[in-house]
């Protein structure tokens, strides 16, 4: 089973710039997809983006196209979420994950609060 640990989250204002990264730990990191979640206020979880073992194939959630982008630094067994334009909404609980495929994630971070002021 992977360990994962998240960084980076905290307050910033809008139109700003946040990056988060996801530690994991354990088995071989490039054997797994990687994603990002985010859990508002509200208490909506919402597909942020997902990244492929070998990050050849990104996929983003329409909230987030285009604003943010993942990638994944294999020797350093990390993912990023590199959050562009920020906007209040964006303000949740960002969670990584990871597993064997994008329709599968099995283990998670521990959540990081990112909260955007308008």
């Amino acid at each position: 089973q992977v360990q994962l640990v998240e960084s980076g989250g905290g307050l910033v204002q809008a139109g700003g710039s946040l990056r988060l990264a996801c530690a994991a730990s354990g088995r071989t990191f490039s054997n797994y997809v990687m994603g990002w979640f985010r859990q508002t206020p509200d208490w909506e979880r919402e597909f942020v983006g997902a990244i492929t073992g070998r990050g050849r194939s990104t996929y983003y959630g329409a909230s987030v196209k285009g604003r943010f982008t993942i990638s994944r630094d294999n020797a350093k067994n990390t993912v990023y979420l590199q959050m562009n334009s920020l906007k209040p909404e964006d303000t949740a609980v960002y969670y990584c994950a990871a597993g064997d495929t994008i329709e599968g994630f099995d283990a998670w971070g521990q959540g990081n609060q990112v909260t955007v002021s308008s």
